[in-house]
């Protein structure tokens, strides 16, 4: 993994911090909604004892509420009329009956419409005015007016219309019920009619079934049904930019008055911040869905938690434009008896609007916060990389030239970790150049201190061969004096190394065609090289080259000595020169042969390094000290230029270069600085 990947991905956990801002914008409008629900809750205690204290009051316990009817009824039997208000229908009956008798009562036009649904598959009917109608399968109907009360059965003999006398000295109460009857497989149904100046101000109803006959007691319920007065005062107590409704205790909403509408001027929170605020703040809130639209009756938790005598508040989300509703249940009770519940709302986009600013002053600062640190960490990355790599590189160059820096070691003077690694480094290169310097004079060295003991050998050597020797020992004699013979060439060897050194760091420069150069060196190696084959490639036009003629002779002479050397007798030795710009060349000399090993293509134009021990020695061939391809490199280096050894791709030999550039020019006034 790179540098500055594993800078990117430590950039990357500044991704905590908008997390953390994040959890601190939930936490904090957390706590806004909290102080917005105890205000909100004290505001709907307060609204409701007002309520109270004004003598506006609900029936207690169990009643019956009216449904507004939209269209008009037709008193047929049929509930095709009554499909929008069948899904509020109350069961009435103890629970044994499983819900057998449903009752849907309705006002149109002031009039009272009832209609009774029974599950039934046995049935026993005969007309509201036989006596058997008492036995028989019927809805027993209680109206009660004044304090005055009368009992009808609802049934017919058959399908159609009935009348369904009254019974009891009520006159305020309809005498005679007129009504309607329809059956099914699973039941009937009955609708009836009452005209509005005879209302009834309570109503109990119950079933009656032949099958499985029992008390028909009707229990005598309150009738109450949405009251325009009541939502008119409370209308006139209801705060601003709020919504009220008075349920019932079981439910029913008695009257409602206001309506639901944000305080901010119809501002709308949209973008990526009010997306966020839906999809992970909205769900929390928690509120009942119930609570929206106009609904009859109301089935939400918080509504039966305040009708258990326990104010209850929520929030619930309100659409797509970022409003949320808070509402608050309290329950209204006179003397600890339940009267029913007051719910009290309001729109707030304050709290979103806040939430949104907060988020997208949030999301802007981490992006560029983000993005400062990314660039910083890239740039620190970017700076920190191209150190390394300037370190790494003049270590290399230090290395391929034998721990000699061209130059001051980069960031030696820097004061962090990478300039303490750079001094390290340099004291390792001074210790190796020093070794290296070593290695380089120690022919010279040798040499000298040699030529003292040789000279004494060789002497000794002399005056024992005038010595009477017997027979036997001539041959050691021999020997002996072809090893000193050796030992001085070798000695002679090393001491024309040391000259050449020197004679290098003296050479003049001159201008001279180096195509003409190498095609005169070339059309002399032409019969050194025979039998073997010489190919020779030159450019085309003369090349101008200021540097030392006759060293760029000896090293190529003591190339081709090598590619001789390695080359079979039926082999090719191929010679090329071609131009690097305008004032560089490179000389290829390349050979059939043996490929050199992996490790000592860096190594082999060292001093004192050579690769011919893992050839086989020709008989009376002089020793080769490693000598020739390290004068080589320092010719290059002279031309400041380079030599490099590598074997051919195709594995058929060896390719030695030369890159040459031109020896800096020195001007009159400096002269000859080795004179």
């Amino acid at each position: 993994m790179s540098l500055r990947l594993k800078l990117l991905l430590a950039a990357m956990c500044t991704l905590a911090l908008p997390w953390a801002g994040w959890q601190f914008v939930a936490q904090t409008e957390r706590l806004l909604r909290e102080g917005q629900e105890q205000a909100w809750l004290v505001s709907a205690s307060m609204f409701a004892k007002a309520l109270l204290a004004r003598g506006i009051e609900l029936p207690a316990g169990e009643v019956l509420y009216a449904q507004r009817a939209r269209e008009p009824i037709t008193i047929d039997g049929y509930a095709d009329d009554w499909r929008a208000l069948q899904p509020y229908a109350q069961a009435l009956g103890p629970a044994s009956d499983a819900g057998k008798l449903r009752v849907v009562l309705a006002r149109r036009d002031g009039d009272l419409h009832l209609l009774a649904e029974v599950r039934d598959g046995s049935r026993a009917r005969f007309d509201p005015a036989d006596p058997r109608s008492l036995s028989g399968d019927h809805v027993a109907l209680v109206l009660e007016r004044a304090g005055q009360t009368r009992r009808y059965r609802l049934i017919g003999a058959a399908p159609g219309s009935f009348l369904a006398p009254g019974a009891g000295d009520a006159t305020n109460l309809p005498a005679t019920l007129a009504g309607a009857l329809q059956e099914d497989g699973s039941g009937y149904r009955i609708e009836v009619r009452i005209a509005a100046a005879q209302a009834p101000e309570r109503i109990g109803i119950a079933l009656h079934d032949s099958a499985h006959p029992g008390s028909d007691l009707a229990p005598m319920r309150p009738l109450v049904a949405y009251d325009d007065a009541l939502a008119r005062n409370l209308q006139a107590m209801l705060p601003s930019e709020a919504r009220a409704r008075l349920v019932s205790t079981n439910g029913w909403v008695i009257a409602d008055a206001g309506k639901l509408s944000a305080a901010d001027g119809g501002v709308r929170v949209s973008g990526f911040s009010a997306w966020l605020y839906r999809q992970f703040i909205a769900p929390t809130l928690g509120g009942s869905g119930e609570l929206d639209g106009n609904r009859p009756r109301l089935d939400a938790s918080e509504l039966w938690q305040a009708l258990s005598g326990v104010p209850a508040i929520s929030w619930r989300a309100a659409g797509d434009d970022g409003a949320t509703l808070l509402a608050a249940a309290v329950p209204l009770q006179v003397d600890g008896q339940m009267h029913g519940a007051l719910l009290l709302e309001q729109a707030n986009r304050t709290l979103p609007l806040l939430a949104d600013r907060a988020l997208s002053g949030l999301i802007r600062a981490t992006f560029i916060a983000l993005a400062i640190a990314i660039a910083i960490l890239f740039v620190f990355g970017a700076s920190l990389s191209w150190r390394i790599r300037r370190l790494r590189d003049a270590a290399e160059r230090a290395t391929r030239s034998s721990g000699q820096l061209q130059g001051p070691l980069p960031l030696a003077g820097s004061r962090d970790e990478l300039g303490d690694l750079a001094r390290s480094f340099g004291k390792l290169l001074d210790e190796v150049g020093a070794y290296t310097d070593y290695l380089r004079t120690l022919a010279s060295k040798l040499s000298h201190e040699l030529n003292t003991p040789l000279a004494i050998v060789k002497s000794s050597l002399d005056n024992l061969e005038h010595q009477g020797l017997p027979a036997d020992a001539r041959p050691y004699l021999v020997r002996a004096r072809d090893g000193a013979d050796r030992l001085g060439t070798i000695v002679r060897a090393m001491s024309e190394a040391s000259r050449v050194e020197r004679a290098i760091a003296a050479a003049e420069a001159e201008d001279f065609d180096l195509r003409a150069l190498v095609a005169g060196c070339a059309e002399g190696y032409r019969a050194l090289a025979a039998p073997r084959e010489l190919r020779l490639s030159l450019p085309p036009a003369a090349l101008t080259m200021h540097g030392a003629p006759e060293l760029i002779a000896q090293a190529l002479d003591k190339l081709f000595d090598n590619a001789c050397s390695f080359t079979p007798l039926d082999g090719w030795i191929a010679l090329s020169l071609e131009p690097l710009g305008e004032r560089a060349a490179r000389i290829r000399l390349a050979n059939a042969g043996p490929l050199l090993p992996q490790a000592m293509q860096e190594r082999l134009f060292d001093s004192l390094v050579s690769v011919r021990e893992h050839s086989a020695p020709r008989a009376g061939a002089a020793p080769h000290l490693g000598l020739g391809l390290y004068v080589v490199r320092l010719i290059a280096q002279l031309h400041q230029g380079s030599a490099a050894a590598a074997n051919l791709d195709d594995g058929s030999g060896v390719e030695f270069q030369l890159n040459l550039a031109a020896m800096p020019r020195r001007r009159l006034s400096e002269g000859n600085p080795h004179a």
